[in-house]
């Protein structure tokens, strides 16, 4: 019995009567405008004088409300209404404005239902209580019975004390079809305002597209700080070991690692701004690091850390690094840092870094090659801890946003990582 009531008068009813009620008010300015378009085609001036006439009227203003639901922004009003005032869950319902006519079609049904069911129970609501209270009052107030209220037989003999139960079921009555037109648009609007095949596919594209700028995101803070923090570590515990007696050696490591933690600072602001700003593309972003700016700073970092890294460097034709694409530039920068960082956490000697440009096939675009070798760490005893794989991982995909390819694993007893970036014809 509980449960019955709450579902006819409970707060979620009462929400949903509260929707109906402004759908009914939503029709008002279009009833007003079929009233005058049917009073002038009867021929007469008051509208409201008949019946039939208003009824036209409410038929005429529907299809006026379903022309108008074609704009984009009545789905996410409509949207926001259902979940706000009939329980329905948001992921249920279209986020967005309408853009398909099949998406528009939809509103429109929705916006008429709404309107014109609301419409109804919005005039149940005006002309039921009143009468209830009447019918209630008739036994008890004798004027009502002599009144000229239209009350028939109900204000003679004993029926009179009959009417209270009339007024009664008037009042359930009104309260059961509120609940029930309540519980069809509530059941109706993840049909008519639900997410197309077409939002979907956005809503999906649009999480693509976040997760691909935040996974870019992830890289650069990995490559930055983690390179910063294996160099500044090594750079550090040189320094340790000939503090007493290599006091030059001591100021150069100290020199570097401020560099060091100056430019990672940079980085790692420019990235924590962009993830704070949610717009990868601004213009006032740091610039990032690239080959030709950038590479002789970061090879004078590493060898700060006490690790010897020999390069050969063959530019092509142009004889330097500033005749790449800059997005190939930048992700060769990356690259490099992360293999000089893999070097430094894991390796046991030297590096031999090999960057050139080359000539693929006849016919073919050029292509930027990097090779990194060096001596891998000791088969046994305690190792350091690694990163999951997560920096060798980043490269890959550096890599393949340029089609790319990069591989990594042991070569001829050394660690090898080698990397191939295609740079298109215009950089030849």
């Amino acid at each position: 019995m509980r449960a019955g009531v709450g579902l006819v008068l409970g707060a979620r009813a009462r929400l949903r009567w509260v929707h109906l009620v402004l759908g009914g008010a939503l029709l008002m300015p279009y009833f007003l405008l079929a009233q005058v378009v049917v009073g002038v085609w009867a021929g007469q001036g008051g509208f409201f004088g008949s019946t039939p006439l208003t009824f036209a009227s409410y038929g005429l203003s529907l299809p006026l409300a379903a022309a108008t639901a074609v704009f984009g922004l009545v789905r996410p009003l409509s949207a926001g209404a259902v979940r706000a005032l009939c329980g329905v869950p948001g992921e249920r319902l279209a986020a967005g404005p309408a853009r398909s006519w099949a998406a528009r079609g939809r509103t429109s049904a929705w916006w008429t239902l709404h309107l014109g069911v609301g419409a109804v129970l919005s005039g149940m609501s005006l002309a039921v209580p009143p009468m209830a209270v009447v019918l209630i009052a008739l036994p008890f107030v004798s004027g009502l019975r002599t009144a000229e209220l239209g009350l028939g037989r109900l204000s003679t003999g004993a029926a009179p004390y009959v009417a209270p139960l009339l007024g009664i079921g008037l009042l359930g009555g009104l309260a059961l079809c509120a609940a029930a037109a309540g519980a069809l648009l509530a059941r109706m609007a993840p049909v008519l305002l639900g997410p197309t095949a077409a939002d979907r596919l956005a809503a999906a594209e649009e999480r693509a597209a976040d997760l691909a700028v935040r996974n870019r995101l992830a890289r650069e803070l990995h490559d930055a700080v983690g390179h910063a923090l294996s160099a500044v570590t090594l750079q550090a515990v040189a320094a340790r070991r000939v503090l007493d007696s290599d006091p030059g050696f001591v100021r150069e490591a100290l020199a570097a690692i401020e560099d060091t933690t100056r430019r990672t600072v940079g980085e790692l602001d420019a990235v924590l701004g962009l993830l704070r700003d949610a717009d990868p593309d601004r213009s006032d972003a740091a610039p990032a690091p690239t080959l030709a700016a950038d590479l002789d700073g970061l090879l004078a970092r590493t060898r700060a850390a006490g690790t010897a890294v020999t390069v050969q460097q063959d530019p092509g034709p142009t004889g330097n690094w500033e005749q790449l694409p800059a997005i190939a530039s930048r992700e060769a920068y990356r690259i490099v840092q992360e293999g000089l960082s893999n070097a430094l956490r894991h390796g046991t000697g030297p590096v031999g870094l090999w960057i050139a440009v080359r000539d693929t096939e006849e016919g073919t675009p050029r292509e930027l090659e990097i090779t990194m070798t060096n001596p891998p760490g000791p088969a046994a005893g305690p190792q350091p801890r690694t990163t999951g794989g997560r920096g060798l991982r980043g490269a890959a995909e550096r890599a393949t946003l340029l089609g790319g390819r990069v591989e990594a694993g042991p070569h001829r007893g050394q660690w090898r990582l080698r990397a191939v970036l295609p740079l298109g014809a215009g950089s030849r």
